[in-house]
């Protein structure tokens, strides 16, 4: 079999030889005599049968061949490098995925900065699913997360007597909100349970697939709109199609423009209902990636813009 001219070294010596201009400097570089390099150019050239190097002149210059050579070249030295690193981690103990469930009660766009941290670091491919209420117990329970982000309180067998381990990431208030039209905004008082009852509710749709679907904030109302996420019951609630309980961090545009206003209610305390969020693994869990994160979600500022 032939050897292929396209090797990394020719690459190099192509590289070496735009960047110092010379093949004398190329050679000096790379540690290996200038007749070495003269003649590893010229069969590159032969090989390909087209000309790279203008020898004309003091300098070598690169043809338009030899430039679009370097210019690809270069993308594959850069790739063959990232390559080399990613290996050298996975060696070190670096996972070759990690799958992340994130509660659909945290945006997304909070992520983001840890994720390109991560991503600067890390040769790990990362999976994120979207989960809502016990969803994100199920995913860890079955298999289709390795962490789960967000999760609330009530977790399988208590999360810490199942084998799983959690880690409080802060806590979300929950305020009862409507549209300014909806007739409950009108309501001078604390709303009672009768009065909320009385109303279309706006219901996440839980995303368990094995585990028992779970109910947070349920009021019993007859009638009920069940959407895909968080976002979209805020959607929902602003457009007047029914009322619930909303995550104050997730509304604040809306109450500061008045298309959602906050109802007080009996039963809860002075400043809205308070649900504790967790970060959540299993405990045998091992690697670098899951411990990276572990030990970002344990720095405060991390966990108060997770969870405001």
């Amino acid at each position: 079999m032939s050897e292929a001219p396209l090797s990394l070294d020719s690459l190099r010596l192509v590289d070496a030889v735009a960047r110092r201009g010379s093949f004398a400097g190329a050679a000096e570089e790379m540690g290996r005599a200038p007749s070495a390099v003269t003649y590893a150019a010229r069969r590159l050239e032969d090989q390909l049968d087209v000309l790279l190097f203008d020898r004309r002149g003091y300098r070598a210059r690169l043809t338009p061949a030899g430039e679009e050579l370097l210019h690809q070249g270069r993308q594959l030295l850069a790739a063959a490098e990232d390559l080399r690193r990613r290996v050298q981690r996975v060696a070190r103990g670096w996972e070759r995925e990690l799958r992340i469930a994130v509660d659909s009660v945290l945006p997304f766009a909070r992520l983001l900065p840890l994720l390109g941290e991560f991503c600067g670091q890390a040769p790990t491919q990362l999976r994120l699913s979207h989960e809502v209420l016990g969803g994100t117990w199920d995913a860890l329970a079955s298999g289709r997360a390795d962490l789960v982000i967000g999760a609330t309180a009530g977790g399988p067998q208590a999360a810490t007597g199942a084998g799983y381990r959690t880690r409080k990431l802060g806590e979300v208030r929950f305020v009862f909100a409507v549209a300014p039209a909806h007739p409950l905004a009108a309501a001078d008082r604390p709303l009672s349970t009768a009065q909320m009852r009385a109303h279309r509710q706006i219901v996440v749709g839980d995303t368990s697939q094995r585990l028992a679907p779970r109910a947070a904030g349920l009021l019993g109302a007859a009638d009920t709109i069940t959407v895909p996420s968080m976002a979209d019951k805020v959607a929902a609630q602003a457009a007047g199609l029914g009322v619930g309980y909303l995550p104050v961090h997730l509304i604040g545009g809306h109450l500061a423009r008045g298309e959602l206003l906050v109802k007080r209610t009996e039963s809860e305390r002075e400043q809205g209902e308070r649900v504790p969020l967790y970060a959540a693994w299993r405990a045998e869990a091992r690697g670098r990636a899951i411990d990276w994160w572990l030990a970002r979600l344990s720095a405060a500022e991390v966990r108060a813009a997770l969870a405001g």
